[in-house]
């Protein structure tokens, strides 16, 4: 078998290879007399149809299938023979294959990137720090309460934190839209669940007024035919109402599971709660910040085939989360919202790969089971459930991967340059995870 490899660009091989004609045509010829032993031809018995017969009338299909198991596995070789490892799957093209002149074809394909660590040692990260306050617990025992608050109609001009209930219609450039119009429908304002610009035109209204306003919706609104336009909108409301808070007592916190120490009892679990959530948020903040630092200081060229694979995972994700069926088309999201995070992914799989192979890392079983640990917490029968995960192979390859990775991001926090920044638990919590 010949092979020749040529670099086009990049990470782009085109990998040629060639069959001789005696290993193409020797597996046709077996392939064939096989065949004839158990060939039902009109006119033969089993076993009697002559090789010529059998070639005249299954030659074609034979040699379809023999050409695409020699492709497979001749592209096997040659990968081997030079060396090559590919990432993603090659284009083959094109494919010559004639009686008494072999097998010829040429792979299309990109290769990993040889990956050579340039900085690992003193990677400049900055470390969020703060602390739960007794504010902080009392904003979010209020926002407990508003959970479980009453709605209650209200005689009054409605304002921020009200609820307005209301019919309206809108017309782009006179014209109905899809949704242009509702009825009976709850508007919170200063809910953030509406356009800024509707929320602030229901401002004021009294229960039976009726208001004319502009709407202008943001670019990247998600229906395209509004993005960017002026929409007019009439509105009626029907009542006004506002939050009535349930009181800080027994029966309240008993919603909550606390049957003994009353308000003090909740104080203290919703703090020991919001420590233990701060924790996690800034390890991960500073995991995010340490990895960032990473790929910036080694940069690598990126497998397209890698990239899009990624970010067609990406796509499938966003769908599940959204609760899209499984019959939906997750390529309706454009490529463009992922393709900065899929690029961050793919470089920091193969730069950790790396540090994990040169610093010889080995599953720590500590690591494991803290891992386990962290993702059954929440499980009544955390023990059980830990039981079962450890049954599955699978999801165990998964939890020793993660262990590996977290091994190799201890090493980098232990040579990098921390800076602490002092911040609070809002700002923390409301940051949205990078990556």
């Amino acid at each position: 078998m010949q092979v020749s490899v040529q670099t086009t660009k990049g990470l782009e091989r085109k990998m040629t290879v060639e069959v001789p004609a005696e290993r193409v045509d020797n597996e046709i010829d077996n392939r064939l007399r096989r065949l004839s032993r158990t060939a039902k031809v009109k006119g033969f018995r089993p076993g009697k149809v002559p090789f010529k017969v059998v070639k005249q009338q299954y030659g074609e299909d034979v040699q379809q299938e023999v050409m695409q198991e020699l492709i497979q596995s001749s592209y096997g070789e040659a990968l081997r023979e030079q060396s090559l490892q590919p990432a993603g799957q090659p284009l083959i093209d094109p494919v010559d294959m004639a009686e008494g002149k072999g097998l010829k074809y040429t792979a299309t394909f990109e290769v990993y990137p040889e990956v050579k660590l340039k900085k690992t040692e003193g990677l400049k990260v900055e470390q969020p720090v703060a602390e739960v306050s007794d504010e902080d617990v009392e904003g979010m025992i209020e926002n407990m309460r508003k959970q479980r608050a009453d709605w209650v109609e209200a005689d009054k001009a409605a304002t921020e934190g009200d609820r307005v209930i209301i019919d309206f219609e809108g017309k782009l450039k006179g014209e109905d839209f899809p949704g242009n119009s509702g009825q009976e429908m709850p508007v919170e304002l200063g809910g953030g669940r509406m356009i800024p610009d509707f929320e602030k035109g229901l401002m004021g209204l009294k229960a039976g007024e009726e208001k004319s306003f502009d709407v202008k919706f943001p670019k990247d609104y998600q229906a395209e035919e509004l993005q960017g336009k002026k929409v007019k909108f009439t509105v009626k409301a029907h009542r006004v109402e506002e939050q009535q808070l349930p009181e800080l007592d027994d029966e309240f916190v008993k919603n909550f599971g606390v049957n003994e120490g009353g308000i003090d009892k909740l104080r203290a679990d919703v703090r020991e709660h919001m420590e233990r959530e701060l924790e996690q948020a800034i390890k991960r903040k500073g995991k995010e910040g340490l990895l960032d630092a990473l790929v910036d200081a080694n940069k690598l060229d990126l497998p397209n085939a890698l990239v899009d694979e990624e970010i067609h995972s990406l796509q499938h994700d966003m769908a599940r989360r959204m609760g899209m069926g499984e019959e939906a088309d997750p390529h309706q999201f454009p490529r463009e919202l992922f393709e900065e995070r899929a690029r961050k992914r793919v470089a920091l799989g193969l730069l950790l790969g790396e540090i994990i192979k040169v610093n010889e890392l080995k599953v720590d079983q500590a690591k494991v089971d803290a891992i386990l640990a962290d993702m059954t917490a929440q499980y009544g029968e955390q023990d059980q459930v830990i039981a079962q995960y450890k049954a599955n192979p699978q999801v165990m390859r998964q939890i020793e991967a993660m262990s590996l990775e977290e091994q190799a991001v201890d090493l980098l926090r232990e040579k990098a340059t921390i800076k602490e920044k002092k911040s609070s638990f809002e700002d923390i919590m409301n940051e949205q995870p990078r990556g």
